[in-house]
């Protein structure tokens, strides 16, 4: 099925169920419940985890597999950003050609930045990404202002020409559309004390995410993809060989940038609106760790990881003492404090507390991360079926 082995192709039907069915399996709890501080289904959020989910693939590409690690990949997200306002300033609204520009920039700008880059390796790599996005992070928030509106961002303008769309007449300010439809376009669905949100701007950004990531099955399972491996093995062997590997980890890069790039596109497209804050090295890290935190190597591990975090920085950043109070009300007065005291450090603007223990929790006791979480709770699971008798066996069709 779609040029894919079965496991691969039953992985990717099982991505695309949980994006067309997030809006119910992201609203558990209904609306007005104590509980609804938990639900996740709402339009902004939903687009952010599939964004950055584009975002998280893309690095895995070069980090799963090459085992190059980038600390400077914030810096294409950045110019896909810019990129794709600028052809909404100039040309059209129709999020097309907007994302397609950011991919094109993007890996012009990858492809400069990893020739340089990737002369060196380990640390030295690490380091010379990590300095050239915060070059381009300089550039942007002071130097380049009139490009890149310096410290207040790139924004639209009701004086901007849109030459396909003939500029603004109402006095207005359009919003990035798709043939006629609007990114903010929604829909509700109610469902006795459930509200379920689905918008169009989420759906397309899960559309491109799900062609990013069959593109990313592709790439793992192509001969290109077993040359990536063979370089994070063993890099002076495959040198002994006679294999220059240059030009592959070059293109391992690029591509792994123009995903970036994709993503930042996506954004501007949700909010037309780029800064330079989304160039920041700390952009770079929180991908980094979406990576590692999901599953270094894995085909939906980056996924997961980027859903993970921006959840606990979108919902438990949320949830304050007075939340707290309300649920422990029915507690004694003394101990309900002292509850609410020992939780509140950990969520609310503590909530990066919690996910620097989750991170440490996952390297120690999960290298594979939530992906290998996943593998040996179904070990588990697979242990505790009674054995088959083996005249219940029989042979497997072919």
């Amino acid at each position: 099925m779609f040029g894919l082995e079965k496991k691969d192709a039953t992985l990717l039907l099982l991505v695309a169920a949980l994006t067309i069915f997030a809006p119910f399996l992201l609203n558990p709890f209904p609306e007005g419940s104590a509980m609804a501080q938990f639900n996740a289904g709402y339009p902004d959020l939903m687009q952010r985890f599939v964004i950055f989910g584009i975002f998280a693939i893309g690095f895995n590409i070069l980090f799963g597999l090459t085992g190059y690690l980038s600390f400077g990949h914030a810096a294409f997200l950045g110019v896909g950003s810019y990129a794709a306002v600028w052809m909404f300033k100039l040309l059209s609204m129709n999020v097309l050609p907007a994302i397609l520009l950011a991919v094109v920039m993007s890996g012009l700008f990858a492809l400069l930045i990893g020739y340089i880059s990737l002369r060196r390796s380990g640390i030295y790599f690490s380091i010379l990404t990590l300095a050239f996005a915060q070059m381009m992070f300089a550039l942007a928030y002071s130097v380049l202002t009139p490009i890149t509106g310096g410290e207040t961002g790139l924004q639209l303008a009701l004086s901007d020409p849109r030459i396909l769309d003939g500029g603004t007449a109402d006095g207005n300010l359009p919003v990035p559309g798709l043939f006629g439809l609007e990114m903010r376009d929604s829909a509700q669905l109610e469902l006795g004390a459930w509200v379920f949100t689905f918008n169009i701007g989420y759906y397309f950004c899960a559309i491109v995410m799900l062609l990013a990531f069959y593109l990313a099955i592709r790439i793992f399972r192509s001969p290109f993809g077993m040359m990536l491996r063979a370089i994070k093995s063993n890099q002076q062997r495959l040198n002994y060989t006679g294999l220059n590997p240059k030009p592959y980890t070059l293109a391992a890069f690029v591509i792994s940038g123009m995903y970036a790039g994709l993503a930042g596109a996506l954004m501007a497209s949700m909010d037309p609106l780029a800064g330079a804050e989304r160039m920041f090295w700390t952009a770079s890290g929180e991908v980094v760790l979406m990576t590692i935190l999901g599953g270094v190597g894995t085909l939906i591990g980056p996924v997961l990881g980027a859903g993970a975090i921006k959840y606990m920085e979108n919902i438990i950043s949320k949830i304050n003492s007075d939340i707290l109070h309300g649920w422990f009300a029915f507690l004694p007065d003394g101990l309900e404090d002292f509850i609410v005291a020992v939780i509140y450090p950990f969520i609310g603007k503590g909530w990066h507390l919690t996910l620097g223990l989750i991170f440490m929790a996952v390297v120690i006791f999960l290298p594979g991360g939530l992906v290998e979480g996943g593998q040996r709770i179904a070990r588990a699971f697979r242990r505790k079926k009674p054995d088959t008798p083996k005249s219940a066996k029989t042979e497997p069709a072919e």
